[in-house]
């Protein structure tokens, strides 16, 4: 595979401890077991790089969010970098996380012993004043839009960084995602120029030159936030979230489109972002944002797959509903049914 080694940062924000560009951070919060209102989960085995890896070089730095209600999803999609990837070692995590809860950290740690990550406190009052009432619930929660502010989380030392959403599987060496040739641009990702654009804003957006002029000179196709590559030094020198927030900030006095924090991203990006080929986000598979109708596979090659949309898998394959797809993520669950807690 292509590409330098890579380190998946899965920061915590958990804010008790030694301070990461303005964020908190308590390396102690790695060894604390989790508590029992946290679900538990089988360790996972632990993975070594293969003998490529030394020559290798580098590091890749993947960012998620870590949530309860979405932890199952988590600790599924952290497996499966690792387990398809040649170099694990060289992957280290960075969590976000809204809470003060060590617990989920710590579950974490339990499931992966041998993981690098680091933990950091998203401040939900960041983005609270600025959120919008979307078509479903889950999409307004805070962490939903700490993506914005990841150039403002990492530490210096990350210049490059995978997001990934929580409902996502890799089923390919996730090195070959991090080498991508960004052109220059700031985000890397899928790009869907055959799907609707108009339908993600308003009649009152498209109507309103001084609104809908932000396009002038691209040609704004859609791409999914869940799945990116981001320069970080590119987007702070850029300023980029304080431009996504300004749009945030003229939903709040006009509204210009439904969904959470995807079309602010598109009105900053689209258009103006590195196309990733599409087999790194074969997404919509949790169905439609309102029933969550099962959806089958898009034909072609698939490198990463995507549960975007209402429903997720633990939920339809524990409710003994699942849809086809569902079966491509239950290898990678490690959640444990039982009360039990994890052994020292």
């Amino acid at each position: 595979m292509a590409g330098a080694g890579i380190v998946v940062a899965l920061v915590v924000l958990l804010g008790v401890g030694h301070t990461v560009a303005g964020i908190r951070v308590d390396s102690t919060m790695m060894i604390r077991r989790p508590s029992s209102s946290i679900p538990t989960f089988r360790e996972a085995p632990a993975f070594r790089n293969g003998e490529e890896c030394a020559a290798a070089g580098g590091r890749v730095d993947v960012a998620m969010t870590l949530d309860a209600n979405y932890l199952r999803g988590t600790m599924a999609g952290v497996l499966s970098i690792l387990q398809h990837t040649a170099c694990p070692e060289s992957v280290s995590f960075h969590f976000l996380a809204a809470g003060m809860d060590a617990d989920l950290a710590a579950a974490v740690r339990a499931t992966f012993p041998y993981l690098d990550l680091r933990v950091y406190r998203f401040d939900p009052s960041r983005v609270r004043g600025r959120i919008s009432r979307s078509i479903r619930h889950a999409l307004d929660q805070p962490l939903n839009y700490a993506r914005i502010y990841l150039a403002d989380t990492l530490p210096p030392d990350v210049r490059r960084v995978i997001y990934l959403d929580s409902d996502v599987v890799v089923v390919d060496d996730i090195r070959t995602l991090a080498s991508v040739d960004l052109g220059g641009h700031v985000v890397g990702a899928p790009e869907y120029c055959h799907a609707n654009f108009t339908n993600y804003f308003t009649d009152a957006f498209w109507s309103d030159p001084a609104l809908n002029g932000t396009f002038h000179g691209r040609r704004p196709c859609y791409f999914n936030t869940g799945v990116m590559v981001m320069d970080v030094g590119k987007w702070r020198a850029g300023g980029y979230t304080r431009l996504v927030e300004q749009w945030m900030e003229v939903q709040k006095q006009t509204r210009i489109y439904h969904l959470g924090s995807l079309p602010p991203f598109l009105l900053v990006l689209a258009g103006d972002i590195q196309a990733v080929d599409h087999r790194w986000n074969q997404h919509g598979l949790g169905g439609d944002n309102v029933k969550g109708r099962c959806r089958g596979l898009h034909p072609g090659p698939i490198s990463l797959l995507h549960w975007s949309g209402k429903g997720k898998p633990w939920i339809r394959l524990d409710a003994r509903r699942p849809c086809a797809v569902d079966y491509l993520w239950a290898p990678y669950d490690l959640f444990r049914p039982s009360s039990t807690v994890l052994e020292e």
